[in-house]
């Protein structure tokens, strides 16, 4: 018997072709940054394949997230250790975003 469900990497090869369309029609530097983008779908491929989502588009769009905030962890660690900046209060199991709309 042959395999009736596709890999995850061959589901991400073919969603990264749907989405390249939209990379074309962006200018300059844009299209560099769309494509490191869809690099990060590949780059956490095998961790999204364990999501097992029946919705294709939700693993791509976690890793992108991910990729995102990792990125900006990483961002602040170098900002803490390089200047005075204190880290985002956000660290903190206290903090609360909204609590100053909340009373």
């Amino acid at each position: 018997m042959g395999r009736t469900i596709p890999s995850w990497r061959m589901v991400v090869e073919s969603e990264m072709t749907r989405l390249q369309r939209f990379g074309d029609s962006l200018r300059g530097e844009d299209k560099e940054i769309f494509a490191d983008l869809l690099r990060q779908c590949k780059l956490y491929a095998s961790a999204a394949s364990a999501l097992a989502s029946t919705n294709k588009e939700f693993p791509l769009l976690f890793s992108m997230l991910f990729s995102q905030h990792r990125r900006i962890t990483m961002l602040e660690k170098q900002l803490t250790l390089n200047s005075s900046i204190e880290p985002a209060p956000a660290k903190t199991k206290e903090y609360n975003p909204y609590a100053e709309y909340v009373k």
